[in-house]
């Protein structure tokens, strides 16, 4: 059964992930505390390694322009980068506008896009988002949150997402991975997305701004994994607090 169409991320909006009840650790057992926060100079080190380990991180879905980053993001909801990036970039060669959005059609886009989750409700939100650029933004991406969060199929994250890549302003986009990274570490740890995203603006140096969200997002990608994280190659493990900790 298709899922309302307003907003896909509405799926994804979650207060959190599930996971797996945690084992038992002098922690646990000591009352259940979680490590205290960091302070401001651990902070700023751990995005300092970061910085140094990759100067200039990317977003690794693959576009040629806002209206494209806009249409991967929205497709990326509950599926893979490498899923979405397979299944649009035939796609993105020759339909890189909203005119040319709609002029393919909404059934010539679920057959381009059937392979990612979802499929069905997300090509009817693209045309629909499409209509709306070309209708009420002149064919063009509104730079604002506000507008970016008024089109069908997009919620704050993709906002964040397009705002930041797109546009270079320093805003937080939170994933699983990021929301696993923050709760972890811990750097802020919340109950929700917008929690954890509200604390990291909070304690985040304005000069890591920029790409923080990149180095957490590929640091929960392939470091600090959900189920078997890679603490041993992690760059700031000693930094870390997570009782769980695999070193």
């Amino acid at each position: 059964m298709a899922l309302p169409t307003k907003k896909i991320e509405a799926a994804a909006k979650v207060p959190a992930p599930r996971r797996a009840p945690a084992k038992k650790t002098p922690a646990s057992k000591a009352g259940g505390k979680r490590p205290k926060k960091p302070d401001s100079a651990t902070v700023a080190e751990i995005f300092a390694r970061f910085a140094k380990a990759n100067p200039h991180p990317r977003s690794e879905l693959e576009y040629v322009n806002p209206f494209t980053l806009l249409v991967a993001v929205v497709l990326s909801a509950q599926a893979t980068d490498a899923g979405v990036n397979k299944a649009t970039r035939r796609l993105f060669a020759s339909v890189d506008t909203p005119a040319k959005m709609l002029t393919l059609g909404e059934e010539r886009l679920r057959e381009a896009i059937r392979t990612i989750g979802l499929f069905r409700t997300k090509a009817k939100n693209v045309i629909a988002l499409s209509q709306r650029l070309v209708t009420d933004f002149n064919g063009e991406v509104p730079q604002t949150r506000e507008a970016l969060e008024s089109l069908p199929g997009v919620g704050r994250k993709t906002a964040n997402v397009v705002m930041n890549t797109a546009f270079g302003v320093p805003t937080i986009a939170v994933d699983t991975h990021v929301f696993r990274v923050s709760n972890r570490i811990p750097l802020a740890p919340g109950k929700t997305v917008l929690e954890v995203e509200l604390g990291l603006e909070k304690i985040i140096p304005q000069e890591y701004m920029q790409h923080a969200h990149h180095w957490l997002i590929l640091h929960g990608r392939y470091t600090c994994k959900a189920l078997r994280p890679e603490c041993g190659k992690c760059l700031i493990s000693d930094l870390c607090r997570w009782p769980e900790k695999r070193v």
